[in-house]
Formats: structure tokens, sequence, C-alpha cells
């Protein structure tokens, strides 16, 4: 049995209400083709730092560095176009836009070495489509303004380059008798992940339906009423509103903080202080394309942005070398939780990007545990497939009766069996 302190919250029974499929399907149809731009924060239309929009067209002509090792004509190239998405560039090599030496080569794996002189031109995006799938969506509420899921690790939340199905938004389109939609493609921070946890400011009232911005990726029209993302391997509750009034409250309601999220998680280690308050702007890793960093100092425009994470340790785990931390949300920004808790040097158990890889756990934990538990740990560690992260409570004011309203979800079973057997070798209440 999972148990967390969870006494403060309260949970809500399902009680789906009635609602009008009609109102939905066109509210739906209509946000995939009026919004088409967003942005990834909860403050405004800006883009990700160092991320641009649309690389279509751009051109890299360019010869390797005589200093340079063989290196894959995909990593090379991705690592002189800042931003540009690894995906991106084997698209624009099997598309044949790149040449080596004068050949055209489409093969991604292509090895380049000094003196190679490479010709790169990226490729258009493609489009993508929504298509409705009968997905099992675990509804925690349901009324004709607003829906909240329970959304499973390793589900992606839209259509992305390589993950094109059984994403949450096709399960939407099923659940709510819509048809297949078609949308442009979008750039993806990580070749490996989801974009993000930020909220997606994804409509406002004083946008008019031809709204458009270079500046800003097209991004609205795949997520119908989807007003903030969980990571692919993240958990939990997220809200998806089913009207243009609700998509534009709740998205005020991120913007001005009010959204209450609460996120559990199990770390590699134990932070110094049990308590705390991380005020450290986030931007793109400049040694790791596919992932953030938190970046000490003022918040760069275009380098980094403002990001606040409150935590406190629950428990401490298999003698202090884990521990079931919980993390408050100030601001919504990309893998926010992540980055702030490898910046506290307690990357989250499972998080290969952000240094929570099986060796790191195993490092932390062993030296804390009698020689008797070890074969146990490792064959726990080696079976985490993901993030050890779930988004256990979710609040806001409904976005029509005003009710301030409170979900919670305690994490699934793989979450729960890696706490239990944590506990099992020792447990520390802190608070």
């Amino acid at each position: 049995m999972l148990a967390l302190n969870t006494a403060s919250f309260s949970l809500l029974p399902q009680n789906p209400k009635p609602f009008s499929l009609s109102r939905v399907s066109t509210f739906i149809c209509r946000a995939f083709s009026k919004f088409p731009g967003d942005s990834d924060s909860d403050d405004s239309p800006d883009e990700i730092p160092g991320r641009r929009s649309n690389y279509s067209g751009v051109k890299l002509e360019e010869t390797v560095d005589s200093k340079t090792g063989k290196l894959r004509l995909d990593s090379w190239v991705s690592s002189r176009i800042d931003g540009v998405s690894r995906a991106r560039v084997q698209s624009s090599i099997r598309s044949g836009l790149v040449s080596v030496n004068g050949r055209v080569t489409d093969k991604v794996s292509h090895m380049v070495k000094g003196g190679d002189k490479v010709d790169c031109t990226i490729a258009d995006l493609k489009p993508l489509r929504a298509e409705p799938e009968d997905i099992p969506l675990d509804i925690v509420y349901e009324d004709e303004h607003v829906l909240v899921v329970n959304k499973p690790a390793h589900m992606v939340v839209h259509p992305a380059p390589g993950n094109a199905t059984g994403t949450l938004v096709s399960g939407i389109l099923h659940h709510c008798s819509l048809p297949t939609v078609s949308f442009p493609g979008e750039e993806v921070l990580s070749d490996v992940e989801d974009a993000s946890d930020d909220e997606l400011n994804v409509f406002s009232a004083n946008r008019s339906p031809n709204y458009d911005d270079s500046s800003v990726m097209c991004e609205s029209s795949v997520r119908p009423g989807i007003v903030h993302r969980l990571d692919k391997g993240t958990s939990g509750l997220l809200v998806v509103a089913k009207n243009e009034h609700s998509l534009a409250d709740l998205a005020e309601q991120f913007k001005k903080h009010t959204i209450k999220r609460v996120y559990v998680s199990i770390t590699c280690g134990v932070p110094a202080s049990v308590t705390g308050r991380v005020d450290i702007p986030i931007g793109r890793d400049s040694n790791n394309r596919i992932r953030m960093a938190a970046i000490p100092g003022t918040p760069k425009s275009g380098k980094s942005r403002h990001a606040v994470s409150r935590y406190k340790v629950i428990e401490k785990l298999a003698g202090g070398g884990s521990a079931l931390v919980e993390w408050r949300l100030e601001t919504g920004r990309t893998h926010q939780i992540r980055a702030h808790a490898k910046y506290l040097g307690i990357p989250l158990m499972g998080d290969e990007v952000y240094g929570g890889t099986k060796n790191m756990a195993l490092s932390l934990l062993q030296p804390k545990t009698p020689p008797m538990f070890h074969g146990k740990l490792a064959q726990l560690v080696s079976q985490i497939d993901r993030p050890c992260l779930h988004a256990l409570t979710l609040g806001f004011r409904h976005p029509f009766t005003g009710e301030n309203i409170h979900f919670t979800r305690l994490p699934p079973p793989d979450f729960a069996e890696i706490l239990s057997d944590l506990r099992a070798i020792n447990t520390e209440k802190v608070l």
C-alpha cells in the first residue's frame, strides 16, 4: 500500500455530468484551426530559450574541424545548428538535402571526420495528424467545461515527430467522438522526451482568427484545450478545457500562478536541507542540447527564464541513499523539477537525461545499506524505466462555477513498488 502525507488532500469522487458532444466538437475543431501560435511558458508567447520556431530552409556549409574525431553525420550537424532537433536533421538527411564532400548521402549514421565539407539544408516540417484512438483514459472528473485526466507514464500528451500515435490528444478525440485532425509539424526540445511541464498560454481573447507570429511555434493546433503538459515519463493529473471560455480562463490562472500543483518524486540522495525554495532561472543546457539547466544569476533574455520550485523531504529512504520529495511549483518551465533537482544534487531516480542514472542511484544507495540488500537494490534499480515523478495534486478555480476544486491521485504501481522496496530497507519520516 502506498502511503503519502496526504492528510491535507481530499479525493473527489468521479461524478461526470452530462455534456454536449456537439459543443465540444465545435470548440476542438475551431481550436485546431484558429490559434496557430502558442507559447511554451505560462507568462508570454516566447520560445523556449535557444530554440527557434522553424528551421525550414536553414543552410549549413561548413568544414569539419581538423581536430574532430569521427562523428555521426546527424550528430555533427545537430551540434552546428543551435536548437534544431536531431530528428529534424535526420529527416533532412533522408530527404537527400545533405552532402559530404559534394556527394549526397541519405545515411544518418554516415561518419564524418576532420576536413570533410558538409552542405546541409534543413527540410520543411512535415504535417502531423492526430487520429482518434480508442485509448483507455483514467478520467478523474468531467463536465461540459473541463476534463481532468490521470495520465499514465510513457504516454505522450500530443503527437510529435517520433510519437505520432498513442497520445493523450488522440485518446481525447476518440473519447469526444471527434474526427482526425491535421496540423503543422513542430520542433520538440528533446529526442527522447515530450517537451515539457510548461503551462501553455494557448488562447487569448485578443488574438484574431488569423493570428500568426513566426516567432511562436505552431502548437495550439496540436493540443485541443490542453493548457499544460506533462513529460512523457511523468504520470499524474492534467486538466483539459472543453470550450474557449474554459481554455482562456485556465490559461489565465496558470499565468497568474494560482493553479495548485503538487508533485512527488523519488530522488537519488537526500538534499542538504530538508525544505527549501529553489529560485534559479532555467534555460537550455549549453553542454547538452536535449535538456534544460538551472542557470544561477539574473534571467537573461533568450538564454534563461525565471523559475521557482518549493520542495520538502517527506521521507529519507534506504538509509539516506534516496528520498521521497514533494514539489510545489510557483512557475512552470520546461523540465523545471528535473532541472532544479539536478541543481540540488538530487536528480530524480530513473532520470537518465538529468543525471539520475542507474549507476548514480546505486552509488548512493549501496554505501548507505547493508551488503545483504545490494542484490535487491541492483535488481530494483535495473527495472526503473522512467523518471520517478508523479503529478499528485491539481487544484484550480472552475472556469464557470468559480468553485475551487482539487483532485489527488496517488502514484501508479511502478512508483509505488519502488517506494515500498526502499522503505522495506529503511525509512525515516521527516515532515
